[in-house]
């Protein structure tokens, strides 16, 4: 009975085509020169980069600025709910115990006025775009203790 498969040809066969080389390089491209993909910079514009890199200068936003309008007594919300302000701490060794972070800097202290049951709790979170006020704080007392009259 005759065999199903085609006999061995050999190496009678042309090599298969080889891909055009791409624009990246894939190990079959020559090296030239060192190991850099570009050529050694002078020292001058050496230089210049680097003391135009040292020139950065960038400026962290203020504490006011972090905090915002959240004073005891406001309220605002934003995606995660409405929440009035009881207390704010500015002092960075009880903000730090209390969220439980070396960095920090404030705290504000909470609580969720969309729950019934909202506990207070202390937040770091900076003021964003995505807060908006709902109640500004309300101004407060006089320091003697009395009220303003009328």
């Amino acid at each position: 009975m005759p065999s199903m498969t085609a006999p061995a040809l050999g190496d009678s066969r042309p090599p298969l085509p080889v891909r055009p080389q791409p624009h990246e390089r894939d190990g079959r491209q020559p090296q030239t020169g060192g190991g850099r993909p570009h050529p050694q910079l002078n020292t001058d514009a050496r230089l210049n980069r680097s003391r135009s890199m040292m020139l950065t200068t960038i400026t962290l936003p203020s504490t006011d600025q972090e905090i915002g309008p959240r004073r005891p007594g406001a309220i605002y919300q934003n995606c995660d709910g409405r929440f009035e302000v009881l207390a704010l701490i500015t002092d960075p060794a009880e903000a730090a115990k209390l969220l439980r972070r070396a960095s920090a800097r404030w705290a504000v202290i909470v609580r969720d006025t969309l729950r019934p049951d909202g506990q207070p709790f202390a937040v770091g979170s900076v003021w964003t775009t995505s807060d908006y006020l709902v109640r500004p704080a309300k101004k407060a007392a006089p320091s003697d203790g009395f009220a303003p009259a009328a």
